[in-house]
């Protein structure tokens, strides 16, 4: 559902706004601020990818506001005064609403780093301020929908350059070729967010970092329509043929062996093909089936990757971390004994009797493919190279994707116990729902604050201060965001002439869009910043 009512998209309470603010104030500068980390999903992430202002400008300033000037002053103010009268129970004067119909366009100045710009806590990459006295009600009303629409994609966003650099760290430690890395870290959350339209915020977050894996069809189109992006001229986001359970049981009666043939042989002769593989027993389909299998794939002309979907992600794809003890039984007179011992050394499994078991919650009876892990398993069958840091690469007809339950912890898990094993990190890892919605405004701390205004023709610092919460303390006055060392800062309470000045641009003016970015331009600055 798409609902557009532009003079609405605020809190009630800021109807009452325009009629609040001091009789002489006639400018409110404002700005949006990601103000700590302190709640961050990255581990010890001190910068925020700033993505979305583009989309904002375009959907909502430009797009939105139109039908609002377009219509006739009685039809453009009929709703909001309905909608607000009933809501607060007094008739609500819109006056303030046909004066800026009159004026014809939305009176706001909007200045802004480049997008793409990894931004410290507590420097602004967005100020906004009204450009013409009668309209400083403005700059506030927009603080709702600017925070509501922009905090979510630079947040998506800011995960997934924390996935990207991750990627990015162990390709270069264990040799696996860089171009593989855009592809590692594929966006499955479309099914679990808050709606189409988060998917497709969210998702552009995820293209914007530089990764291309993705199954949200949205975020491209959000990306060619916001974002200059041609799917005819670049590659935007990509995925592959892949199965899922439902296609699987259609074969319950044939097998599996005949359902990857089926796949192989008629559907999908070349090219990369997913295939979900623990629809039943997914230890007996890479043990035995695949290695039936083994001339099939080898002989095709492209990739067929196992897809893993249940079970811990780590321990599927990387196998258990064993006790180097290789019989207990020769050391102490009970299971439970070794049981203990490999538990108190920090050992998830461990031999017993010509047995492996797992350690907890209790022991387990485990197969060798399970210690082993399905990398392992899968060079065991099909072999590969070795990169030229000394790390084994599984052969180009084999690959493997899990993509249930990736958080970045875990990412690190997998891909640190790979190199361990002595493989290079070639394996596509599924970010979800949980990476990119378990978040919130909270998470960077993202806020807009008016820090400065024009009262009675002279310009006064404004902040909050909060005696009960100095975390919520605000920058004051006009700001001024330049880099010293390398790092951004931001300067606050400097003058007017100090305040053009700085790395913050004018990108939209007086209803206009005066400085436009492209996916590949963002995508371009993110990678140089995290080279």
């Amino acid at each position: 559902m798409t609902i557009t009512a532009a003079s609405m998209q605020k809190d009630v309470y800021k109807e009452f706004h325009s009629r609040a603010y001091h009789p002489e104030v006639t400018e409110v500068y404002a700005n949006f601020t990601s103000r700590s980390g302190k709640l961050s999903n990255v581990a010890n992430n001190d910068k925020v990818a700033f993505v979305g202002l583009q989309y904002f400008i375009k959907s909502y300033l430009q797009e939105e506001w139109q039908d609002f000037f377009a219509a006739d002053k009685h039809t453009a103010v009929a709703n909001h005064r309905r909608i607000m009268t009933a809501m607060l129970g007094y008739p609500v004067d819109v006056g303030y609403l046909e004066a800026l119909h009159d004026l014809g366009y939305l009176p706001l100045r909007i200045k802004a780093l480049p997008e793409g710009t990894l931004v410290p806590y507590q420097v602004p990459p967005i100020t906004v301020v009204n450009t013409k006295p009668g309209f400083e009600w403005l700059t506030n009303m927009i603080e709702t929908v600017l925070s509501c629409e922009n905090w979510p994609i630079q947040t998506s966003a800011t995960t997934s350059v924390a996935y990207l650099k991750v990627f990015r760290e162990f390709a270069q430690q264990t040799g696996l070729p860089q171009e593989i890395v855009p592809f590692q870290g594929h966006d499955f959350s479309f099914r679990g967010m808050f709606g189409k339209h988060a998917a497709a915020m969210s998702g552009f977050g995820h293209l914007a970092s530089g990764l291309v894996g993705t199954d949200t069809i949205p975020a491209v189109l959000f990306a060619e329509k916001y974002y200059g992006a041609d799917v005819d001229k670049e590659l935007v986001g990509c995925s592959v043929d892949a199965t899922e359970h439902s296609v699987t049981c259609s074969w319950i009666q044939e097998g599996e062996i005949e359902f990857f043939q089926y796949l192989m042989r008629e559907q999908s002769p070349t090219g990369i093909l997913s295939v979900v593989s623990d629809t039943w027993d997914f230890w007996k389909l890479v043990t035995e089936y695949l290695p039936a299998l083994k001339a099939e794939i080898m002989a095709r002309d492209g990739t067929v990757v196992i897809r893993p979907d249940s079970g811990d992600p780590v321990k599927i794809l990387t196998g258990y971390c064993v006790s180097p003890v290789s019989e207990y039984s020769e050391l102490v007179d009970s299971q439970q004994q070794a049981q203990e011992m490999a538990m108190t050394d920090g050992f998830e499994a461990y031999r017993w009797q010509g047995n492996y078991y797992s350690v907890e919650p209790h022991p387990t009876l485990l197969q060798e493919c399970e210690v082993k892990g399905l990398i392992e398993c899968l060079w065991d069958t099909f072999g590969g190279t070795v990169t030229d840091k000394g790390f084994k690469l599984l052969d180009e007809h084999i690959g493997a994707i899990y993509g249930d339950a990736i958080t970045l912890e875990r990412q690190r898990q997998i891909l640190q116990r790979l190199m361990d094993k002595g493989f290079a990190s070639k394996v596509v890892l599924g970010i979800g729902s949980y990476s990119y919605q378990y978040v919130t405004r909270d998470t960077h701390g993202s806020a807009v604050k008016a820090t400065s205004v024009v009262k009675n023709n002279q310009r006064v610092a404004i902040f909050k201060e909060p005696k009960t919460d100095s975390k919520k303390r605000s920058a004051k006055g006009l700001l001024k965001v330049e880099r010293v060392n390398g790092e951004l800062i931001c300067k606050d309470n400097v003058t007017e002439e100090e305040e053009k000045q700085g790395l913050l641009e004018v990108v939209f003016e007086d209803g206009q869009l005066l400085k436009e970015t492209t996916l590949s331009e963002i995508r371009a600055l993110i990678s140089a910043q995290i080279s």
